[in-house]
């Protein structure tokens, strides 16, 4: 048995059967890199449980999915020694990069299967408070599905292990957020008599908010996942415990047909590719391989408060 986990791999997607309704949407995604592609899935997969928790209803929750799969789309004209590069990228590479929203909107408006999904490709890159691109537009001209989608493409941008950045952890990647939808005020101003500019910050605190319980949902479904293997190994343990009390047998024994004997009687708690003369190592890896993952299963749990008690 393999220990498999995919975070993104309990979505509510299919509980609107929207893989029917998208297909042609999902097709795009193959002529994207990989790394491109698995970005957009994920952040679709977000972006529809981000839709559960705002409480929208199923069509815009299904609209919104779609807009995030090819939130992306305008990537594939953007070259890829840009595209790929493993450092970070220069004033005039990233100026280029930013065309993804205009080339992704412009491909939407000139395809009728794509064009009711365009908003979600100009503008999930706006920020609220007008720092963001193609436009610098604000929070009052940010169509709200945009609006979703920003906050699922930075969060899985931010945690995704990609071929030019290290991992970032996701109570950390959470305060990145959270510092994002900070709104930039002073003391001498109310927030009624601020600007767009100062009133708000780059998203919207309710969608981050709704986030706090995706990220909580995935680790407690990692927690359960893990602990479904944490249960295998410990039968595992136990099985080769009772092999290696034969073991012990087989060793101590005088005479040959009693070490044979006991080597036989241990070699029937084996699987085909152990050895018999191997059962104490292997007891003792699965044994290491139980306390590291309980141990990540600890972290799991501190992890779970710790995005429990995160405020914006």
């Amino acid at each position: 048995m393999n220990e498999q986990f995919d975070f993104y791999s309990k979505t509510a997607i299919k509980s609107y059967n929207l893989e029917d309704k998208i297909r042609y949407q999902l097709a795009l995604l193959d002529s994207l890199d990989a790394f491109t592609r698995r970005h957009s899935e994920n952040v679709a997969n977000i972006t529809c449980r981000l839709c559960e928790y705002l409480k929208m209803d199923e069509g815009f929750t299904i609209y919104c999915t779609t807009c995030a799969y090819i939130h992306d789309i305008g990537k594939l004209f953007i070259p890829p020694e840009i595209l790929q590069k493993t450092s970070k990228l220069t004033e005039a590479e990233f100026e280029v990069m930013k065309t993804h929203t205009t080339i992704g909107y412009k491909m939407c408006m000139k395809d009728p299967k794509l064009t009711p999904y365009a908003a979600g490709t100009l503008y999930h890159h706006e920020s609220l408070n007008g720092t963001g691109y193609p436009y610098g537009v604000t929070a009052k001209d940010i169509p709200y599905e945009a609006q979703i989608i920003r906050v699922a493409d930075e969060f899985e941008a931010i945690t995704a292990i990609r071929q030019y950045k290290t991992h970032v952890g996701i109570v950390d990647a959470l305060k990145i957020i959270i510092d994002h939808a900070q709104p930039e005020i002073t003391k001498n101003h109310s927030l009624k008599t601020l600007s767009d500019e100062v009133r708000y910050g780059k998203v919207d605190k309710n969608i981050v908010r709704a986030l706090f319980k995706v990220v909580v949902d995935d680790i407690e479904y990692e927690i359960s996942s893990r602990y479904e293997y944490i249960n295998y190994l410990k039968e595992e343990i136990k099985r080769l415990e009772t092999a290696m009390r034969c073991y012990n047998k087989m060793e101590a024994a005088m005479t040959e047909s009693k070490k044979e004997y006991y080597k036989a009687y241990a070699a029937g708690y084996l699987r085909p590719h152990e050895k018999v003369e191997l059962i104490p190592q292997t007891l003792q890896e699965f044994k290491d391989s139980l306390k590291a993952r309980e141990e990540h299963i600890e972290k799991l749990y501190s992890e779970a408060r710790q995005v429990k008690h995160l405020t914006v």
